[in-house]
């Protein structure tokens, strides 16, 4: 059981840092694996069920699957180029080995009906000299909740709970320690070793994984990813990095409903100790439609196609919601309904609890998300195919909602829980989805009640340009009335909304850079002028911090931009992966890794890669 006592502690007791971790994925879930070998974050079958390791947020009790080099002196990682294929290598005093780690995409080995199995496979390869490995496989299921057995069925080792079954093939034998698995293995040079982790039940049983099938798996694996980012166009500066990011997106899609989640973590702390931890596993509306603007500037119309098809199936305009026809949230499967809850019994990476799953947040009332989704079907009807009239007939349920509610008082784009206020970001969003709205029903002759349409979008545009400036620090501010700055107002150019070069525009980026940047990383704001009902500092918001160097470019200031873009990508971790937030000395904070990070500098680095020319 989970928290016995005699156990030993995973990984020594310690927690890996968030950035020393890659990611793996099948398009239905994700694994993080340690840059010391350990896999200790994975939710089978999906993003937002339960975890089976989860020792990235209890180091002792969390569960994992332990893989590395016996006195390893030290390690590295990288992808396999073109691939979210992960290598881990080893360097001992004897030699030098490496596991590969991967998922296979269902429909891309040739193997049917491999969808339900959510294969993790780690194959282990010593490249020179002779090289001991040592294996823990240690699942906790349900957050650690749940106790579990398991034995040998002669073909696999299984791990039975009550919610979930596991099955364990290895081509070196397995020492079962209960609850848990071991295995001590010995290659030579050119030898390998083959682990493979399945969901089993229903249609799905156990079966082996020999190291020919496994070679199949890699080799296909590596071909599905390579194929899909032949797709891209983009040809500019920051290739590698671009393309990472694009990858990244690629593995926080659903790919049976077309979600896209916002990260593929729960709790991971925008600053250790605080409490600033949240339940990241679900399909923001506002990080989602910016990933399809994101993925359809590379050329990717695939996935905005499907996350169409999930805003159509699963997403409807009319039913009457107090906090208006959208939630801010929804689950990969469409639910609306994400209560927030701890776990008390994990303790938080390095101690910072609470650890939630769920997400209240989704009760909030976020005006932006109509401008943001708005502008995603825009530009998906501009660059991808054209809307149909059932979804053009959504459109204009959701604009005419704007047309009557946009003056109300909301949560905002940072999801304070400090009470409602009239938020500039709010305004710019709402006036984004009715002009957008006006765009596409002016290009395509779509039926639209477009007198009132214009008389809102006015009265929202000279409503921020009266109560959002303050003529005292020249700048637009966070909010009616207020004197305090936000990144948020960093959109205002990059959604056309006032031109770039504008003198109050400049001045409210002189405003800002004074204010909230920190050679090069943004804050979004500052908690203590502007409280947002938590304790606590947090670090800089990496989309911001992308926002500014876009805002810079479109400004004219391209040796300003270019210099903060080259810094920022000084932040990534050592595969080019990105959290949420940047600590003050550089760590990367908050889940991981994160969609708007990476979406934001697909658009900071084409943005950029234009106007230099």
């Amino acid at each position: 059981m989970a928290g016995s006592p005699g156990l030993p502690p995973f990984h020594g007791g310690r927690h890996v840092p968030i950035a020393e971790h890659g990611l793996i994925g099948d398009l239905r879930t994700v694994a993080l694996v340690g840059s010391d070998g350990t896999i200790d974050w994975y939710c089978p079958p999906a993003f937002d069920a339960p975890s089976v390791f989860a020792s990235i947020l209890d180091a002792d009790h969390g569960g994992c699957f332990e893989l590395a080099a016996a006195e390893a002196l030290r390690t590295k990682q990288f992808y396999f180029p073109d691939t979210n294929v992960l290598i881990t290598r080893f360097y001992t005093e004897e030699g030098a080995g490496e596991v590969q780690d991967f998922m296979p995409v269902a429909g891309a080995t040739g193997i049917p009906g491999e969808a339900d199995r959510h294969r993790l496979i780690r194959r282990v390869l010593c490249v020179r000299g002779t090289l001991s490995f040592r294996a823990r496989i240690a699942p906790r299921f349900h957050y650690a909740a749940d106790a579990h057995t398991v034995r040998s069925d002669g073909c696999a080792v299984l791990f039975e709970s009550p919610s979930l079954s596991l099955a364990l093939t290895a081509t070196v034998p397995l020492e079962i320690e209960e609850p848990d698995v071991r295995a001590d293995f010995k290659l030579s040079e050119g030898d390998s070793a083959v682990f493979a982790l399945d969901q089993i039940g229903g249609d799905v049983a156990p079966r082996r994984c020999p190291h020919l099938e496994a070679e199949a798996q890699f080799n296909a694996t590596v071909a599905y990813w390579r194929r899909w980012l032949a797709q891209s166009r983009y040809r500019g500066r920051w290739r590698e990095m671009v393309h990472r990011s694009a990858l990244t997106l690629k593995l926080l899609t659903y790919a049976p409903t077309g979600a896209i989640v916002a990260a593929p973590t729960t709790s991971l702390p925008e600053r250790i100790g605080g409490e600033r931890n949240w339940d990241y596993r679900y399909v923001w509306v506002r990080d989602a439609a910016f990933a399809v603007y994101a993925l359809l500037r590379l050329g990717f119309s695939g996935e905005a196609e499907a996350f169409m098809r999930f805003v159509t199936s699963h997403i409807s305009p009319g039913d009457g919601k107090a906090n208006g026809p959208l939630q801010i949230m929804y689950g990969i499967d469409g639910r609306t309904d994400l209560p927030e809850r701890e776990l008390t019994h994990l303790t938080g990476h390095h101690g910072s609890a609470p650890v939630r799953v769920g997400n209240a947040a989704a009760d909030q009332l976020q005006l932006d998300i109509y401008g943001a989704l708005i502008d995603s079907i825009y530009l998906y009807d501009k660059w991808a195919h054209p809307i149909s009239s059932g979804e053009w007939d959504d459109v204009c349920r959701l604009v005419h909602w704007v047309c009557e509610h946009w003056d109300q008082p909301d949560e905002g784009v940072w999801e304070t829980r400090g009470g409602r206020k009239n938020f500039l970001y709010s305004r710019l969003m709402c006036w984004v989805a009715i002009e957008r709205a006006i765009r596409l029903a002016t290009h395509r002759g779509l039926p639209a009640d477009l007198p009132h349409w214009r008389q809102t979008r006015d009265a929202i545009y000279r409503r921020i340009m009266e109560r959002g400036w303050s003529e005292r620090r020249q700048a637009f501010v966070q909010y009616e009335g207020g004197e305090v700055v936000d990144a948020a107002v960093l959109m205002m150019p990059l959604a056309k909304f006032i031109a770039p070069t504008d003198p109050k525009w400049l001045s409210t980026l002189d405003a800002l850079t004074e204010d909230l940047v920190s050679d090069s990383l943004v804050y979004r704001y500052d908690p203590r002028t502007s409280p947002d009902g938590l304790h606590g500092d947090e670090g800089t918001f990496s989309i911001c911090s992308f926002w500014y160097v876009e805002a810079l470019t479109r400004a004219g200031r391209l040796d300003e931009a270019r210099l903060a873009f080259e810094k920022m990508l000084t932040y990534a971790n050592h595969l080019g992966l990105y959290a949420e937030e940047i600590g003050r000395t550089g760590e990367q904070q908050g889940n991981f890794p994160q969609a708007f990070t990476h979406l934001s500098l697909i658009s900071a680095a084409y943005n950029l890669d234009r106007a230099l020319g």
